[in-house]
């Protein structure tokens, strides 16, 4: 039995080290990547919507902020004015509620997905892209509550989650274009 956990340890062994030197893509925390060196300030004005989903476009705006101030030491001013560095601005193209489950005894709707279509641009004062994506698609999956006299509309938190996590993919993904 012994010899059998030291082969095991020695392919154990063989195979991380094997991992390391052919680097398989992760990072260590605290190596983050920056934009080019004269990006300082960067303008995030409230994002546009084209939705009829309401403060969606608040919301999103709302996360990304947080988001920038929380993983990075660029300053985040709102206002889209001279002396910013680089302007993000975002379009909610899209956002839509499907049911996705039903109730077989009442027949409504028992889940739903929100789907949420965004544009995103990064340009530099000069107005140079730095960052675009066209057409970033976010989905978020909720219950609807079954029982009438105490319904609670879970859209708000479902919003709220696809909110954090487009932040945290978009922050993310300008990071790492870099």
């Amino acid at each position: 039995m012994t010899i059998r956990w030291a082969v095991v340890f020695a392919l154990a062994v063989g195979l991380a080290s094997t991992l390391i030197s052919i680097g398989c893509g992760y990072h260590t925390a605290g190596n983050a990547v920056e934009l080019p060196q004269n990006i300082h300030t960067i303008a995030i004005p409230g994002f546009v919507s084209q939705s009829q989903t309401f403060r969606i476009e608040q919301l999103l705006t709302d996360a990304v902020v947080r988001e920038f101030n929380a993983r990075t030491q660029y300053r985040v001013i709102h206002e889209a004015k001279g002396d910013a560095d680089a302007v993000l601005k975002a379009t909610v193209l899209s956002a839509s509620a499907t049911p996705l489950a039903y109730d077989s005894q009442t027949g409504r709707a028992a889940s739903a997905l929100i789907t949420v279509s965004i544009q995103v641009t990064l340009t530099d004062r000069k107005g140079k892209v730095l960052f675009e994506n066209p057409s970033y698609l976010f989905h978020d999956q909720y219950e609807l509550s079954r029982d009438l006299p105490s319904f609670f509309q879970e859209d708000s938190p479902a919003v709220d989650r696809l909110s954090r996590d487009f932040a945290r993919t978009l922050v993310a993904n300008i990071l790492e274009a870099y």
